[in-house]
């Protein structure tokens, strides 16, 4: 087999991306990559992989191609615009799709990549970026089994939970049902957080009765030590859960699914970004609730 049979692409390094690529460089496979930050290409040859000059350049010296980039149009872009892999990629190459994107734009990418005998997976990742650098993350794929079981190998790098939904699309279809979940959760646990403590309750006590009842879930475990520490550094930030609803909302209209909980949410990601608050971890919807009500659950930065 030639060296680029032997090769991963990796086209954007960002807060997800970096984990994911730093992963599949610590398990062995031979590297070509790409951001559109040069920080980041510095830092991954550092780490030992060969920086392309773009999506074209990776495609050209790897056969198998990961992208994870922020939204539908970059990724579209990154297929089909000048110096897309499209260009360099070859017949039985195969690329995956780990962004959070459009599934219908998707389903359409596929079948031009197949016209080329390209063949494509949609991949999307959950688990945040603390799963993404331990390795730990779920990919949740759809696409042919047969090119599913080819990237194996990749995904087991990368995660500890692989899961097949069907044909191409049903990963990105998934994925936005469970970013809908966590997105209108942590609207919720804002606003009972901040209606206890304007009742009178102590936020920390708060926590401790909910962690132990009902009321309990990963959303609420991740967001409150953050409304107590006053840390609202990104993990995931305002904009890509605002960009997540845009999909979930097009998508459930495209299918005729009415989503009266979703759009409500997405008003309050919405007021978040007109706050400026735009770079910031979705804990800081907690910010909203206690400008407007008058308490605070912990220490502030201006």
């Amino acid at each position: 087999m030639s060296d680029r049979n032997n090769t991963v692409g990796f086209i954007g390094m960002g807060m997800m991306g970096g984990g994911m690529a730093a992963n599949l460089l610590k398990a062995g496979f031979d590297m070509v990559a790409y951001d559109i930050d040069p920080v980041k290409n510095e830092l991954f040859s550092g780490l030992g992989a060969k920086i392309a000059n773009g999506p074209v350049g990776v495609a050209e010296g790897a056969s198998r191609v990961i992208c994870i980039v922020e939204t539908s149009s970059q990724v579209r872009d990154v297929v089909l615009g000048d110096g897309g892999i499209i260009e360099g990629a070859q017949e039985g190459d195969i690329f995956v799709c780990s962004a959070t994107v459009d599934p219908i734009m998707v389903r359409e990418l596929h079948d031009i990549l197949a016209e080329k005998g390209i063949k494509m997976l949609d991949a999307p990742v959950s688990g945040g970026v603390p799963r993404a650098e331990s390795g730990e993350l779920s990919i949740i794929v759809g696409g042919d089994t047969a090119v599913v079981d080819v990237c194996q190998p990749y995904f087991k790098a990368m995660s500890s939970n692989i899961f097949y939904m069907g044909e191409i699309g049903s990963g990105l279809a998934m994925k936005l049902c469970n970013n809908m979940i966590t997105q209108v959760t942590k609207v919720v646990v804002a606003e009972a957080m901040a209606l206890g403590t304007k009742a009178g309750l102590d936020p920390q006590a708060m926590y401790d009765v909910i962690t132990v009842s009902t009321g309990n879930s990963d959303s609420f475990r991740a967001a409150v030590p953050r409304y107590l520490s006053g840390d609202f550094s990104p993990g995931g930030t305002i904009d890509i859960s605002y960009k997540d609803q845009e999909l979930e909302t097009a998508f459930a209209k495209a299918l005729g699914v009415p989503m009266f909980m979703a759009a409500a949410s997405q008003q309050v990601y919405q007021m978040a970004r007109a706050a400026g608050f735009n770079k910031n971890d979705g804990s800081v919807l907690i910010k909203l609730y206690e400008d407007m009500i008058g308490v605070q659950l912990g220490p502030r930065q201006d």
